[in-house]
C-alpha cells in the first residue's frame, strides 16, 4: 500500500496583480492546510493580463469555484456584460461579423448557417440571419443575468463580465485577505536555488529571502522566477505574429453596450471594450507610429505604448516553478485572450497540483497541455493576420501548425477540425473565421439539406428569439437599477 505524500507547507506567489492574486486564491483553496504568500505589487500595464478590463465565460466558472461573486463584481468592480464581439474592416468586403459564446445552435440551423454564410441560398430564402440568440439580445441592447437553476427563455446565452481592473484586484485582495494570504511588498532581487533544479527561496530587497516549496510565476513578460531557471528557453513567435507595438488609450466617456469591438485600420488593429467607467481602447501597430496618429487611431489620448516580442516559455513549469499569464506567454491584447490562457492555466495547475515531492510525468503532462493551450492561442491570433487584407496592413507571414489544414477544411467543407485545448469552441471558431472574410464550403450535409426540416428550424430559433427578447429587459435600466440598489442604504 502506497503511503501518503507530504503535503506543501508553503506556496509563493510571485506578483501582486489580479492575476497573482487570484492564482493564490485558488492555490489557498485548494491547499487550506498550506500557507500561501504573494510576494511583489502589481505587474503593470505591460503585463496585459494584469492590465486586461475583461476575460471570456471560462473565468465565470473559475469565478464561482473560487467563491468571487459575479454580483460583486459588477456592484463593487465596475462590472458590465459582454454578449458578442464585432470585427469589421478584416474582410475585403467590409461586411465583418460578430462572434458569440458557446454552442448550442440546433445541427439543422448550423447547416442552415453555412449555407447562408457562404453566400448559397435556398429558394425564397433571405439574407444570413441571426447565428445565436446573444447576437439578437445584444442588437437590440436587451439583458439581464439569467437567475440560477432557473430556467429561462435566455438561460442558454453564455456571456463574459467586464471590469475596472484596479477595483476588480482590490475585491479579489478583500478575499485574499479574509483566507489568511499572506502579502509582501518589495521587489525580488535574488533567487536562492535548491536541491536539483528547484528554488529554496527568493530574496525581497531589504527584508532577507522567504522559503517555499512551489513558486507560482505572475510577474509579467519579464518572468522574473522562470527565466532564471537554467532549462529556460523562449519559443519566439515574431515570424507569424506581426504586431510590434501596442498603444493603451487613456479610458474615455462610459459606454454601456452588450458588444466590444475589434477593427482592422490602415494603421493596425483597435480593441474597443465598453464598460461603465469609460469605453478602453488598444492599438496594435507592425511598426511605431506617431503619437498623433496613434491617438486618432485610439479615439483616445494614448497613455503609453509597449514594444512586443510575441511567443511563450517552452516549458512554463520547470524544477518548483510554474508560470502563468505573460510570464508563459506574451502576445497582443487582441482581444481578452491573454487572461483567458491565464485562467485555464491557473485551473489546469489547480488539477494537477503536486505534493511537496514533484514528479517528473506531473510536470511533463502540464507542460504538454499548458503548450496546447498557449498553441492554440497562437492559431487563433494567426487567424486574423492570414486573410488579404490584414495582410495588406501587417505583411504576409506563414501560418502556425496547423492552421492552413483548419483553414483548408473550412473553405473547402466549413468544418473546423478538433484540435485540443482550442480557446474558441467549433461554432465560435466558424464565426471568427467568416467575420474576417473566408467563405465557407459546403458539407453534404449541406448540399442535400432538408428544406422543411431546416424551415421548422428557423421558425423554433425565431420563437426563441422572441421570447427572449419579451424576457431580457433593456440593458442599461437594469445596470442602472442594479447599482442604483446597491448604493442604497440598509435598512
Amino acid at each position: 500500500m502506497s503511503a501518503a505524500r507530504e503535503p506543501m507547507r508553503r506556496v509563493l506567489v510571485a506578483g501582486g496583480g489580479q492575476l497573482g492574486i487570484l492564482a493564490a486564491i485558488a492555490l489557498r483553496r485548494a491547499l487550506p492546510a498550506c500557507e500561501v504568500v504573494v510576494v511583489g505589487g502589481d505587474p503593470g500595464p505591460a503585463s496585459f493580463a494584469d492590465a486586461s478590463p475583461t476575460a471570456m465565460p471560462f473565468t465565470n466558472k473559475l469565478h464561482d469555484r473560487l467563491g468571487i461573486e459575479e454580483a460583486a463584481i459588477v456592484t463593487r468592480a465596475g462590472g458590465s456584460y459582454r454578449l458578442v464581439t464585432r470585427l469589421s474592416g478584416w474582410d475585403a468586403g467590409g461586411a465583418g461579423g460578430v462572434v458569440a459564446y458557446g454552442e448550442v445552435l440546433d445541427p439543422a440551423l448550423k447547416t442552415a448557417f453555412a449555407r447562408d454564410w457562404g453566400k448559397v441560398r435556398l429558394p425564397g430564402a433571405g439574407g444570413p440571419p441571426a447565428g445565436s440568440l446573444a447576437e439578437v439580445l445584444a442588437a437590440a441592447g436587451r439583458f439581464a443575468p439569467p437567475p440560477p437553476g432557473e430556467p429561462t427563455p435566455i438561460s442558454s446565452v453564455d456571456y463574459a463580465l467586464r471590469w475596472n481592473p484596479a477595483a476588480y484586484r482590490d475585491l479579489l485582495i478583500q478575499a485574499a485577505e479574509a483566507l489568511g494570504i499572506g502579502y509582501v511588498a518589495g521587489v525580488i532581487d535574488r533567487i536562492e536555488p535548491g536541491e536539483g533544479d528547484t528554488i529554496r527561496a527568493i530574496g525581497i530587497a531589504g527584508q532577507g529571502e522567504i522559503e517555499a516549496d512551489f513558486f507560482i510565476d505572475c510577474t509579467g513578460p519579464q518572468a522574473a522566477l522562470l527565466a532564471s531557471h537554467p532549462g529556460f528557453a523562449f519559443t519566439d513567435w515574431s515570424a507569424t505574429l506581426p504586431t510590434r507595438h501596442v498603444y493603451i488609450g487613456e479610458p474615455t466617456a462610459p459606454l454601456i453596450a452588450l458588444e466590444d469591438r475589434l477593427t482592422l485600420t490602415g494603421g493596425g488593429w483597435v480593441s474597443e471594450v465598453a464598460g461603465i467607467d469609460g469605453r478602453r481602447a488598444m492599438l496594435g501597430t507592425p511598426g511605431p507610429i506617431a503619437r498623433a496618429e496613434a491617438e486618432a487611431l485610439l479615439g483616445a489620448r494614448a497613455l503609453g505604448a509597449v514594444a512586443l516580442t510575441p511567443g511563450r516559455a517552452a516549458a512554463p513549469w520547470l524544477g518548483n516553478v510554474v508560470a502563468l499569464g505573460d510570464a508563459a506567454a506574451r502576445f497582443e491584447p487582441l482581444g481578452p485572450l491573454q487572461l483567458d490562457l491565464a485562467h485555464r492555466q491557473l485551473a489546469l495547475l489547480i488539477e494537477m497540483l503536486p505534493g511537496r515531492a514533484i514528479t517528473p510525468l506531473e510536470r511533463e503532462e502540464y507542460n504538454r497541455r499548458s503548450v496546447l493551450m498557449m498553441e492554440g492561442v497562437h492559431e487563433v491570433l494567426a487567424l486574423h493576420f492570414a486573410t488579404p487584407h490584414a495582410q495588406a496592413v501587417f505583411g504576409a507571414r506563414p501560418l502556425p501548425g496547423r492552421l492552413a489544414a483548419v483553414i483548408d477544411q473550412f473553405e473547402r467543407r466549413g468544418r473546423i477540425p478538433f484540435r485540443e485545448e482550442l480557446p474558441l469552441l467549433g461554432q465560435e471558431q466558424f464565426a471568427l473565421m467568416v467575420a474576417l472574410g473566408w467563405t465557407p464550403g459546403l458539407p453534404p450535409a449541406a448540399l442535400a439539406a432538408d428544406a422543411a426540416g431546416e424551415a421548422h428550424a428557423r421558425a423554433a430559433f425565431q420563437a426563441e428569439a422572441e421570447a427572449a427578447l419579451a424576457f431580457a429587459p433593456p440593458y442599461d435600466q437594469w445596470l442602472a437599477r442594479t447599482l442604483q440598489a446597491s448604493r442604497a442604504p440598509a435598512g
